[in-house]
């Protein structure tokens, strides 16, 4: 049995490598590329980006590669009658899958790693490599198409000559009902201070005009200070439970419960300081509205952070569930073609996993179920798997 151990481990893990380093490299390069487009970074960034972008495309990689591996492996084997012949030795199916299911589960522990690892590094590395480039992203735009925007601000330019916008008109839109305000000048020039996270605008004989207000010249220089937050297409990756490292969620929903039990503490102060004092216009329903979609939102935040523990540990196990679906289906279809049958296994992972996972996810961060609904689909996976191991022993 040792042989046979050896054996399976070792032609599992050569399909498992190689298709990994191609699927890998194949999602890094699609990753990169549509970051590329969307933020319109050139060759230096780009580059930069690759080493946080890795974790991200080898936690969507592993588990495919970990499904192909394990419907190669065995369909070739059962074509090939090699486990027709363990059969007639009086070796059980069982005794050429449990490996298989072994380094599966170590491997879905790694696949858990990567996904704290993808989210809450790779994410915020990748953002900030973004934020660093802002300065240069905005002039290639500028250059290429005479104008840049985000949901804050926006630039357009007549031309750019070296480091000098031409004819910049600048709009900072406002929140809420302030009017936004425009800055229009002769010329222009950007300045990036990484430090202090600020992108300064240098704006040389022009004029500020804040809604339809007020109006003023400006002969000499400037200057005006933006966040790289705001001035960056890219929304920021830290605040979202969803990019919290692992360990810090237990002390966030700790913190959590704690802001939503002073909530209600404020809450039950403010109504009887208003029944006690008679002022019913305290208790209205617009003010309190305001109060409650305050606490909805605390509680949003609450079940997203406990959500996020549970989801990660269902991505990576997805691993095992793949392979204890995949082997038994294909010793039973006992086809060499490996397409074929990796076709044929993803198709309920496609049509069935996928959406219950997504559904689970779904539901318990809008706090309609408990976080462990996010294992649906791995539930799914393994009474399918339990049943066609069944059968494949049986045959």
């Amino acid at each position: 049995m040792t042989i046979i151990t050896r054996y399976i481990l070792g032609e599992f893990l050569k399909v498992f490598l190689i298709a990994l380093a191609g699927m890998s490299v194949l999602m890094l390069i699609v990753g990169l590329a549509q970051e590329a487009i969307r933020q319109g970074l050139g060759p230096q960034p780009i580059l930069r980006l690759i080493p946080y972008a890795v974790p991200n495309a080898l936690r969507f990689a592993v588990p495919g590669t970990m499904l192909f591996a394990a419907c190669s492996l065995f369909g070739r084997m059962s074509a090939t009658n090699e486990v027709v012949a363990l059969k007639s030795l009086g070796i059980s199916p069982l005794k050429i899958i449990t490996p298989a299911l072994t380094l599966a589960f170590l491997i879905s522990l790694v696949a858990v790693w990567l996904n704290d690892v993808a989210v809450s590094w790779g994410r915020i590395g990748m953002e900030r490599v973004v934020l660093h480039s802002v300065e240069q992203i905005i002039y290639g735009m500028l250059r290429s198409q005479r104008s840049y925007s985000t949901r804050r601000f926006s630039v357009n330019v007549k031309d750019v000559q070296d480091r000098k916008l031409l004819r910049p008109m600048i709009c900072f839109h406002s929140e809420g009902d302030q009017p936004p305000i425009m800055l229009t000048a002769h010329e222009a020039e950007l300045r990036l201070n990484a430090e202090q996270g600020i992108l300064s605008i240098l704006l040389t004989d022009g004029e500020v005009t804040v809604g339809d207000q007020l109006s003023m010249v400006f002969p000499d220089t400037l200057e005006r200070e933006v966040p790289l937050r705001e001035a960056s297409r890219r929304g920021s990756a830290t605040t979202s439970p969803s990019n919290y490292p692992m360990w810090s969620l237990a002390p966030s929903i700790e913190r959590q419960q704690d802001q939503i039990e002073e909530l209600h503490r404020e809450l039950a102060l403010e109504a009887t300081a208003a029944l006690v004092l008679g002022d019913l216009q305290a208790l209205s329903e617009p003010v309190w509205e305001e109060r409650h979609e305050h606490l909805d939102s605390a509680y949003e935040r609450l079940h997203r952070l406990r959500t996020e523990p549970w989801r990660r540990w269902a991505n990576g196990f997805s691993c095992l569930f793949f392979v204890f679906v995949g082997a038994p289906m294909a010793i039973r279809m006992r086809n060499a073609d490996i397409w074929t049958t990796f076709a044929t296994v993803f198709l309920p992972i496609l049509l069935i996993y996928y959406p219950l996972l997504a559904y689970g996810v779904d539901r318990a961060k809008a706090g309609d179920a408990v976080p462990i609904v996010v294992w649906m689909g791995n539930l799914f996976l393994g009474v399918l798997g339990l049943w066609l191991l069944r059968q494949t022993i049986r045959y």
